[in-house]
């Protein structure tokens, strides 16, 4: 059975293969845009109409094909063809995602499974027990190309039940609409099925049993990493995932949703973050804003002036704070921040020295002019008091800073003009100028390190984009950077991608 199984699944996925190199000619629309979705066949009722919906509203058009969850990733990995995958449950996205064939992936809705009867359950099925009747007929998806069939699998092997549904079985089918159809045309007394198919089989009836109640299924869509149109691409997964168009949909046929961004043709992305941050993420922001297709918005400034502006009532989707302070302070409007980096305050000093300074009490020197960030406007300047303060050097270095700048890279240019002989910034600020300056490190002080928390905020309509220019913050192409920043890198923040 399992040698048949695999010949049906590789024959379908040639069979996908083909389909696609000979489709037909049909002519795009005026924009000339077409993006290829490959669709789990439990989401084709919900997709044909979002899909009608989003060609009305749009000069844009989408190409389906539907089929198992696992034939179309076999297809997709064959063919590289195509710029969206959506599966019956993300572990396929996460597996896509190992391979390299996915890349950004978006949240829809979720679907459980049920057994599926006809109208009136006429057997009386009550309990998965009950599919071991001998006057029961069953038919099940196949666990190795549905998705429905492979979380039905784990869950009742866990359970101890799924050798005897097995056994029971009068044989298995590709995917989840092949089982409610058996159902529905009396070939079966009974199958397994996704909640949510059931909405286009009013001849059916659904039995929630405890034990399938921990089947539940993540539908999501991934952008294929191989596609030559991701703006595109990510439009329509935008549109499909947004809470004012696709979710609607889904959630009338039948399928749990919550959150979802709402819906913006071209979206704009406000984010606030610290000056020291600019370096490290501007780079990332420029490639996120081509690849949606999208505006980001960025303000870097001092912290302390940033939490100012929050606190007076402008609201960004996102805050990269220089300081887990600053971020406290704005706690209402950001409950979840994530540690992503840490920076180290250090005495930027003239190339080679010429003042011999070893340490922060050096500072205290009669004659040196000193430079230091604002205390009330920066999280640099709040730390650099605290560091201060901690090495007992606060009342002897203060009478000689002659400069309080809201932001580390003004120190620098002071620095490097002449004006200051020795400033007290991040490490961060002399990455870009290490040919004109020397960084001492502060040995001993442990507050003397800052660490850079992200959130999104709780009331952003575009959480969803805001948590994926998160996701290319987070890659290891911006962790690079970084580091070239002089930034270290928090291993919780690697947890948090990857739960």
């Amino acid at each position: 059975m399992n040698r048949t199984i695999a010949l049906l699944a590789g024959s379908l996925v040639i069979l996908v293969a083909i389909g696609f190199m000979l489709r037909d000619n049909k002519k795009p629309s005026a924009s000339g845009k077409t993006v290829v979705l490959h669709c789990a066949a439990s989401n084709r009722a919900v997709m044909e109409a979002i899909r009608k919906e989003y060609e009305e509203e749009f000069d844009r058009k989408v190409e389906i094909q539907y089929g198992p969850s696992q034939t179309l990733l076999s297809s997709i990995e064959v063919t590289q063809f195509g710029d969206l995958y959506l599966p019956a449950d993300d572990s396929y996205l996460k597996m896509a995602a190992d391979k390299g064939l996915v890349a950004e992936t978006i949240p829809i809705a979720t679907m459980r499974a049920v057994i599926v009867v006809s109208k009136g359950n006429p057997k009386s099925i009550a309990g998965i027990k009950d599919l071991f009747r001998e006057d029961v007929r069953v038919v099940l998806a196949s666990p190795d190309s549905a998705a429905v069939g492979k979380v039905v699998r784990q869950t009742l092997e866990k359970a101890g039940l799924w050798a005897d549904l097995d056994k029971a079985k009068e044989g298995f089918r590709a995917t989840v609409n092949e089982v409610a159809n058996d159902v529905a045309l009396g070939a079966a007394d009974a199958g397994i099925v996704y909640d949510a198919v059931l909405h286009t089989y009013p001849d059916l009836e659904s039995v929630d049993v405890p034990e399938l109640a921990d089947t539940e299924s993540q539908v999501s869509i991934g952008v294929i990493a191989s596609t030559k149109q991701s703006a595109d691409a990510l439009h329509f997964a935008r549109y499909v995932s947004a809470a004012d168009r696709g979710l609607l949909q889904y959630q009338s046929h039948g399928f749990r949703v919550s959150g979802g961004d709402t819906w913006s043709d071209k979206p704009e992305l406000t984010v606030f973050a610290g000056s020291m941050l600019r370096p490290a993420i501007e780079e990332t922001i420029v490639a996120f804003e081509k690849r949606e297709g999208v505006t980001v918005h960025r303000t870097f400034n001092g912290c302390g002036i940033l939490v100012a502006q929050m606190k007076g009532g402008q609201h960004p989707d996102a805050y990269f704070a220089c300081d887990s302070e600053f971020m406290n302070q704005v706690h209402d409007l950001f409950p979840e921040p994530v540690p992503v980096s840490q920076n180290e305050l250090v005495i930027l000093v003239k190339k080679g020295n010429p003042e011999k300074i070893t340490s922060l009490r050096d500072l205290s020197r009669k004659g040196l002019r000193v430079g230091i960030g604002h205390e009330k406007q920066c999280a640099m300047g709040w730390i650099t008091q605290n560091t201060f303060r901690e090495g007992g050097v606060q009342q002897e270095i203060m009478p000689n800073v002659t400069v309080q700048s809201p932001t580390g890279d003004m120190l620098v240019n002071q620095l490097q003009a002449g004006s200051l002989d020795a400033a007290v910034a991040y490490l961060s600020n002399a990455a870009g100028a290490s040919e004109f300056l020397d960084a001492i490190r502060i040995q001993g002080i442990e507050c003397s390190v800052a660490t850079q928390p992200w959130a999104v905020a709780k009331e952003s309509p575009n959480a969803n984009l805001a948590s994926r220019l998160f996701q290319k913050i987070c890659s290891a192409e911006s962790q690079d950077l970084f580091a070239d920043q002089g930034f270290s890198w928090q291993r919780v923040v690697d947890q948090v991608i990857n739960e």
